[in-house]
């Protein structure tokens, strides 16, 4: 059996068992009077979640896992597809791990679910990568036991990649007819005042609004705004229009790192819920 052992705990959130489950209530405490739990009666589909260290980021990604915590859906299998942040691995690339471990215990991958997307397959593009790895502790926190996962990562992030992997992921669960929930995994603006920051994100918030995935993709190239998963979000998109005739999205909860530690030059954290009634 091959696992992935965690490779940014204590990092990007805390080593061990306890004071995971110290911060992540912390969490709760502050943001619970602010997130809007009747979402949780919606039919999901997907979800845009921050994937930064969780004293950033945790705050706004927390309203998306107290959100699938209180719905009656037992999601079997949760696709986290994930920007490529080190250049390891594959154009697309499906891990070839049989499980995940972190400090609050092991989470199995959903393998024929992953087999069965016919993309490649390795444990290169996530050996060092911190963007599908934060979602799980959270996940765990937040679900009973026996949830499966399929981290997927992006290198090539365009509209025809974006596009095949919403295709293979549809194709695969016309065969498995899993429970599925797709996690987009991306910060938005990196860098830059809260003032342009926010400026730039509201033009790519403008096409994921209109679910239009061409025009966010040249959105984002030709303002050169350095949303970091833009391809995992075009996947989302073009699934949720698949699987829905009339997909919704909503933002549940907008941010940046200057609330944690004040400065001039942030990253932007935006969670965004795809569903439909």
């Amino acid at each position: 059996m091959r696992v992935r052992t965690p490779k940014v705990a204590g990092a990007f959130y805390p080593g061990t068992e306890n004071e995971i489950d110290r911060l992540v209530q912390q969490i709760r405490e502050t943001e619970s009077e602010k997130i809007d739990y009747s979402y949780a009666l919606k039919e999901i589909i997907g979800c845009v979640v921050p994937h930064a260290g969780y004293i950033y980021s945790g705050y706004e990604a927390m309203h998306f896992f107290e959100i699938i915590k209180r719905s009656s859906t037992n999601y079997d299998t949760f696709i986290i597809i994930n920007p490529n942040h080190t250049g390891y691995g594959e154009y697309i690339e499906v891990d070839s791990n049989d499980s995940w471990d972190t400090p609050l215990g092991n989470v199995p991958v959903d393998t024929d679910f992953a087999r069965r997307l016919d993309l490649p397959r390795s444990d290169r593009a996530q050996m060092q990568e911190h963007s599908a790895e934060v979602m799980l502790p959270l996940l765990q926190e937040s679900l009973s036991p026996g949830f499966r996962i399929v981290p997927i990562s992006m290198l090539r992030q365009n509209p025809i990649t974006a596009m095949e992997l919403a295709d293979k992921i549809m194709d695969t669960n016309k065969v498995l007819k899993r429970k599925l929930m797709i996690i987009a995994s991306s910060d938005f603006t990196h860098f830059e005042s809260p003032v342009d920051g926010k400026m730039k994100d509201d033009m790519v918030l403008e096409q994921i609004e209109k679910q239009d995935s061409e025009k966010l993709y040249d959105t984002v190239i030709q303002n050169r705004i350095s949303v970091c998963g833009y391809g995992p979000i075009m996947t989302l998109i073009e699934y949720s229009k698949m699987v829905a005739d009339s997909p919704l999205s909503t933002i549940l909860a907008r941010g940046h790192s200057g609330k944690t530690r004040p400065s001039s030059s942030v990253v932007d954290y935006i969670t965004i819920l795809f569903y439909h009634d």
